[in-house]
């Protein structure tokens, strides 16, 4: 009986870490992390991922000597689950700086939404490109490439073999500047029609004084930052599937990181 009664319990460890690492994803990643999705739906795919991919380990046994030292293996599977889910929200996160960077260049620095994700304000380009990506990430089959992913991280990193190496935080700070980077070009194009309609406005009031430059330069900044969002729409959608792939390729590396240095 206490041969049946340890592995039962060995099993129960086994489910319940599979478990925080599954359901940690759901903590910051571009999809399954919305708020506005149904906690029930979250709850529900986790315990059924679990119950999917626990039986793969086998007889697994996971050693420890404390309550501390059990409650760490926990964290450190909590851990492999929101890193991966940080790295594939970098780029979304790119579309709100970039659209915060366009908005303050148009004139919509004051217009923001709420976002319901983070419950925070957002600027309204930014919520656009954010929810015009997110259908470009579900189209292109993006939430099943992230979760295959996680699924697989246990071939790199099986349970309590998360190990915080300077790799890892170094690809981390990588990444963290990257979605800078990622958001300073996508808003380039923008920036630089309304840069280049100031310098014509700054022309045009030293040859017309007698015009208002405020009134005209307003509204024209508008329509010409929309214009131009609406001409770069259509190769967005090709830059947005360079970027999911350099998301999960950096996924990857982040994944074989965290097992060594």
């Amino acid at each position: 009986m206490s041969e049946i009664t340890e592995l039962f319990i060995n099993k129960f460890i086994i489910y319940l870490l599979v478990l925080v690492r599954m359901t940690s994803l759901f903590v910051i990643s571009p999809v399954f992390g919305r708020q506005n999705m149904p906690s029930y739906l979250k709850v529900g795919l986790a315990v059924f991922s679990t119950f999917t991919i626990a039986p793969l380990f086998g007889n697994v046994a996971i050693e420890y000597t404390s309550l501390i030292d059990f409650s760490i293996i926990v964290f450190k599977e909590f851990l492999v689950g929101v890193i991966i889910g940080f790295v594939s929200y970098m780029v979304f996160a790119a579309m709100f700086v970039a659209g915060q960077m366009i908005d303050a260049q148009i004139g919509f620095g004051m217009v923001n939404v709420l976002d319901p994700q983070s419950n925070i304000q957002v600027p309204l380009v930014g919520n656009f490109l954010y929810i015009f990506a997110i259908l470009v990430f579900l189209l292109v089959d993006g939430h099943h490439i992230l979760f295959s992913a996680l699924v697989k991280s246990y071939n790199v990193v099986p349970i309590n073999s998360f190990l915080l190496t300077e790799s890892l935080v170094n690809n981390l700070v990588t990444v963290f500047v990257e979605t800078f980077s990622i958001a300073l070009k996508i808003g380039f194009p923008i920036i630089a029609a309304v840069l280049i309609s100031e310098v014509a406005l700054g022309i045009l009031s030293r040859t017309v004084p007698q015009m208002n430059v405020f009134i005209v330069g307003l509204p024209m900044k508008i329509a010409l930052g929309l214009l131009a969002l609406l001409l770069i729409m259509p190769g967005f959608s090709n830059t947005l599937d360079y970027l999911f792939e350099r998301m999960f390729a950096y996924i990857s590396i982040i994944i074989q990181s965290m097992a060594k240095g």
